[in-house]
């Protein structure tokens, strides 16, 4: 009898890690590819020890292949001086022109020219609230996009909490903006 519930249990299990882990996109610590992802633009994007990098080339982005409008993305993000500029891209309204006009970008951009878009911030949508550089260090981003509903929060400190309504849904793309060192790793992205 408690053979039979154990074979019933197997086929239960397996089924319920699929469940919970389909709509989860993922970098993991040992990637070697871009699976569920496509270049764009110039840059070099490679993997380097399960991380994605890139150091030259010009502006390109990795864009998911697929489209999300309420979803939770948590990254770790290093970027190597205060004019590096990278983000993260949501809801990309025109996956083949990703920009500040066509997409959410939570920038990384520690002396961006306009602070009001600096890290932390949404380009065009909502400064952040506080001023936290991420310049030489690994720093996390945790953001939250539900209905017209987006939260950011970077390294513990919520630095946008906004209600908005300009992009609906779309891919999700990771920036390399064409100078200086950018390494994402531990990106997964969930929907919601």
């Amino acid at each position: 009898m408690k053979q039979n519930v154990m074979k019933k249990m197997l086929p239960l299990a397996a089924l319920l890690s699929a469940v919970l882990t389909q709509g989860v996109l993922a970098a993991e610590p040992n990637s070697t590819s871009f699976d569920g992802w496509r270049q764009m633009g110039s840059s070099n994007w490679r993997v380097e020890n399960g991380e994605f990098v890139a150091t030259d080339g010009g502006n390109g982005t990795l864009v998911t292949q697929d489209n999300y409008a309420d979803v939770h993305i948590t990254a770790e993000f290093f970027v190597d001086a205060g004019t590096t500029n990278s983000g993260i891209f949501v809801r990309c309204a025109n996956p083949d022109r990703i920009s500040d006009t066509t997409a959410y970008e939570v920038n990384i951009y520690d002396e961006r020219p306009g602070q009001e878009g600096r890290t932390g911030g949404i380009v065009n949508i909502a400064p952040p609230s506080e001023k936290i550089d991420a310049a030489g260090q690994w720093n996390t981003y945790d953001i939250t996009v539900q209905g017209d509903h987006l939260v950011i929060v970077l390294n513990g400190v919520t630095t946008v909490d906004i209600h908005d309504t300009t992009y609906a849904d779309g891919p999700i793309a990771l920036q390399y903006g064409g100078a200086g060192e950018v390494r994402f790793r531990n990106v997964n992205i969930e929907r919601l």
